[in-house]
Parts: structure tokens; sequence; C-alpha cells
């Protein structure tokens, strides 16, 4: 799995053109069975892919913290939603709540996320391969694939039962 992980950034550099390629066709005629396809290679793929073995995702970048998000976290942890702000997240330059460093704060040393029962939605849809109207997000997944293996390879076997 490791050596996945490091090859992960070369290999969706490699793919990205043609991934851009595929995604650009898909939003201009998805198939009507798009969503269900995607689920069923989601379900599949999770079925292989162990995120405890990887959690790039959390090593490498930090979600994006909702106020609803924000509210469960800082309530699960006692504090004043100030003070959680205060102590872990920052504004980034979409003016949005995120993490004041990555990896994240909240990710234990055996890959277990020390807030996983309150995590924030981004945290909890992660890599977003199985959501509804897929091709609307194809920016993000063309993110995704160099940082999640799972998602990488979804792509993959999408590109091969998909022909647009």
């Amino acid at each position: 799995m490791q050596n996945l992980i490091n090859n992960l950034p070369k290999l969706a550099k490699d793919k990205h053109k043609e991934n851009k390629t595929f995604f650009a066709k898909l939003r201009k005629k998805p198939p009507k069975q798009l969503d269900y396809i995607m689920q069923e290679l989601h379900e599949e793929e999770f079925e292989r892919t162990d995120c405890l073995q990887c959690a790039n995702c959390c090593k490498t970048t930090g979600p994006l913290f909702t106020d609803k998000d924000i509210q469960r976290i800082s309530k699960s942890f006692k504090m004043k939603e100030q003070q959680f702000i205060d102590a872990y997240l920052r504004v980034d330059e979409d003016n949005d709540y995120v993490l004041q460093s990555v990896p994240c704060t909240f990710l234990d040393a055996d890959n277990y996320c020390m807030i996983y029962d309150v995590r924030p939605k981004a945290c909890r849809e992660f890599p977003h391969t199985d959501r509804k109207k897929f091709q609307q997000i194809s920016n993000l997944t063309l993110k995704n694939v160099a940082i999640c293996p799972a998602a990488y390879n979804i792509v993959e076997e999408m590109k091969k039962q998909i022909k647009l």
C-alpha cells in the first residue's frame, strides 16, 4: 500500500490529461445510470481498500469545517465553538474554516481518527466517489485521485466501464 501511496502523485499526473478529457465528456453527456455505476464501483473498491492502512487524506490534506461540524465537534470536546476554532482551525483564502496544519491534528499514530464519530462532513464523504450527480464534482475528483488510492482505482475502473 505504501508503495502505491508514494507513487500516486506521479500516477495521477501521468493520467491527468486523459482524466480531464474523460470528465469533460462525462459532464456533457452523463450516462443515465452514472450514479448507480459509481455506487457499485465505490462499494467494490472499499471492500478491497482499508483506509486505516493508508490515511493519506488525513496526512496530506485538511477538510473544510462547516458551522455544523464546528458545533458538533466542539460540543463533543465540551468547548465553546470559538475556543475550538482558536485551538484547531484557521480561515483559508476562500474564507472557509480549515485545520491550522496537516497532518490532521486528530489522526493518531495507528491512522485512527480520534474524532471519528463526530468528524467533519468532508471527511465522512471522502473521496466523494459515491456522490449523486458525480459528474458535477469532476474537478474535486481530479484532485482526489492524487491523494486517495481508492479514488484513483475507481476512476481507472470507471473509464473502462463507461465508454464516451
